[in-house]
């Protein structure tokens, strides 16, 4: 009986250390998730339709720009280029490139230790170059396939409901979009920390099948998992040596953060969000695998 309810004691203490982490870990994406809400209602009040003939004036340089921002920490420009992508404003290898270039917290983990920064600088560059090759590419092939834009960001919110027309101003609408993808990350979140607390360590090095060529086939899996907590795991198996180069580039290439997550909450089109997961899962797979067959 007084085992049981030890027992019992320690299963609650870590459901709450798990629910106490999935807090944390949402509340460090709120502010960017919020920010980017806010930058669309932005767009949508002040810009109107200069922004869309923006982007179709600059289209050929769309996967360059968009590889370029996602390299910044965070997943602030993953979350405004999929609500652009749902908008119809960007392009489908715009989107593929943001995605792919995105690190999340990977970037902030590894400039926090010097010894670090030339590893960091060779994550940015390999993911620069895989994000507007492989950009280019999408967008060269989809031509034929061109998504109709909308017209108007707008169109997002007549789709979900969300009442966002009722109010007048940024900030509201911004932070109803803002709650409803938040609840979404902690959910996710949750699951993802729960599943690594009952794997354990050990068990998770060998779903990612540790010393195997086949490893990044296994973290660009991992990395789509929608929450920075991804990153996180990913960079700090690379830096206790679990994950090899070219799988941690493979993971990281997949994890486009909250981005994910953005997209097929605000995309309407299913098999087109299918289709640019597999798309990333494909890119960063292989990509992975010359990468660690190269030495790197």
């Amino acid at each position: 009986m007084i085992q049981a309810l030890h027992a019992g004691e320690a299963l609650s203490l870590r459901l709450w250390d798990i629910l106490l982490d999935t807090l944390l870990d949402s509340l460090k994406i709120l502010p960017f998730l919020f920010l980017a809400f806010v930058i669309m209602e932005l767009l949508e009040h002040r810009a109107n339709g200069r922004i869309e003939r923006f982007f179709t004036r600059a289209g050929k340089a769309g996967p360059a720009a968009g590889a370029l921002l996602g390299c910044v920490p965070q997943c602030g420009f993953s979350v405004l280029c999929a609500n652009l992508y749902a908008g119809g404003v960007v392009t489908r290898g715009t989107l593929v490139a943001v995605f792919l270039s995105t690190s999340d917290e990977a970037v902030l983990l590894l400039a926090a230790a010097p010894q670090q920064l030339p590893a960091l600088l060779k994550l940015l560059l390999c993911k620069v170059v895989i994000a507007v090759a492989a950009g280019y590419v999408v967008d060269f092939f989809g031509r034929r396939t061109r998504r109709q834009s909308i017209g108007s960001l707008h169109e997002i919110c007549d789709h979900e409901h969300c009442g966002c027309e009722k109010h007048k101003g940024i900030w509201i609408p911004a932070l109803l979009h803002t709650v409803k993808i938040f609840g979404f990350l902690l959910l996710f979140t949750f699951l993802l920390n729960f599943l690594v607390a009952w794997l354990g360590h050990e068990r998770l090095e060998t779903l990612l099948l540790h010393d195997s060529v086949f490893q990044p086939f296994a973290a660009a899996l991992l990395g789509f998992l929608p929450n920075c907590a991804a990153s996180v795991l990913l960079t700090q198996l690379y830096l206790e040596g679990t994950l090899g180069f070219g799988a941690v580039v493979a993971g990281l290439c997949t994890g486009a953060g909250a981005g994910l997550l953005v997209l097929f909450r605000e995309n309407r089109h299913v098999k087109d969000n299918l289709k640019i997961l597999g798309i990333l899962y494909a890119v960063a797979a292989v990509s992975g695998v010359i990468l660690q067959a190269a030495g790197m």
